[in-house]
């Protein structure tokens, strides 16, 4: 596929290229306000959520097409080009009427084949940039998917958005970055720019900054960061919005290398290993909560805590299948070795609780 560059006249192209502004545009006068500080900021690509996809009913879904003329607003008093999520022809259709200059399909949209083809389907013969969001689910050629369906219609201009996959549990990330998904996407798709999402990765405001810097580590293009000119009263997603001094803030700070090939490959591997490193973690504070779970059941059925034919039964099969994988056995006993002496303090401190 050959892809073109965003290229918006007047937005220059070095990375990275930014595209900021609130979660939900709630009123002309918050659009306008913030769309003015971030100006004030050098940033050229306003965003604004028009139609809002929730989780649950019962939140606030968007000011729909009533808040397209906030947009215009916008674009009037700052100059700056504006864009919006689409999700339906509809939304489509009134965007480009209201002149929108670009659209990006949501998380939630993406992973619906049918919805990304009717949005393709709308943009035939439409010269407009578009942005495609991974799924929520990593998927990777369900993303790659997405975009191939928005390019036979004949959009040239496009980008991806990695904003993280959602997991069920407790997490340091709203959503799990999963840094080597959108790094085998570019290894596929190398002209395809790549613009990462902080503020839905993180989900709190203290990590935009450190998963800024970890995007341009990765060569990423671009960036799309939520900023509200009063983020503590956002109708939506107010944890992780910024104002536009801190927005300015972390971008005067971010540090942008232009990596040579064996540079940028080892940033990625070791980018993988922190990842990797997080997720056992995460699986292990799982495994812990089993335990925990398996502690209280010995406590109310009167059971002991050290089951020694178990505890057998664990280390060697551990060991049989570290062995198989290419690991030591002995590496691998004394890694569960210690899971196991974890495991039986946290149901020592279930027993002896009243």
């Amino acid at each position: 596929m050959d892809f073109e560059k965003i290229n918006l006249p007047g937005v220059e192209q070095k990375r990275p290229i930014v595209i900021a502004g609130p979660c939900s545009a709630e009123s002309e006068e918050q659009c306008v306000e913030t769309a003015k500080q971030l100006s004030a900021q050098g940033i050229k690509i306003f965003r604004a959520g028009v139609w809002k996809p929730r989780t649950k009913p019962g939140g606030f879904e968007g000011n729909g097409e009533a808040a397209l003329p906030w947009l215009q607003a916008v674009k009037k008093e700052t100059g700056m080009y504006v864009s919006t999520e689409v999700a339906t022809a509809k939304h489509v259709e009134a965007a480009l009427k209201a002149g929108v200059d670009l659209l990006w399909v949501g998380a939630r949209t993406t992973a619906n084949p049918f919805a990304v083809q009717e949005i393709a389907d709308t943009l035939q013969g439409v010269d407009i940039p578009v942005l495609i969001k991974n799924p929520v689910n990593p998927d990777l050629d369900l993303w790659i998917g997405a975009v191939e369906r928005i390019y036979n219609a004949g959009v040239r201009r496009m980008g991806v958005i990695h904003r993280g996959f959602s997991s069920f549990d407790k997490k340091l990330y709203r959503n799990l970055p999963q840094w080597h998904i959108p790094i085998e996407l570019h290894r596929r798709l190398p002209n395809l720019p790549i613009f990462c999402d902080p503020s839905h990765i993180g989900g709190r405001r203290d990590l935009i900054a450190p998963l800024c810097q970890q995007a341009m580590d990765l060569q990423f293009d671009g960036l799309i960061i939520e900023s509200h000119c009063d983020p503590d009263k956002a109708w939506t997603d107010a944890k992780q919005q910024v104002t536009p001094d801190v927005l300015g803030l972390i971008l005067n700070t971010l540090v942008v290398r232009e990596m040579n090939q064996t540079t940028e490959t080892l940033s990625a591997l070791r980018k993988q290993i922190d990842e990797i490193d997080l997720n056992l973690t995460e699986i292990m504070a799982k495994r812990m909560r089993v335990s925990r779970e398996i502690g209280q059941y010995k406590k109310e059925h009167d059971m002991p805590i050290l089951q020694t034919s178990r505890y057998d039964e664990i280390i060697k099969k551990r060991m049989a299948e570290g062995s198989s994988m290419g690991m030591d056995a002995d590496f691998m006993k004394a890694v569960f070795e210690a899971i196991h002496a974890e495991s039986v303090r946290q149901q020592m401190e279930i027993m002896g609780k009243k």
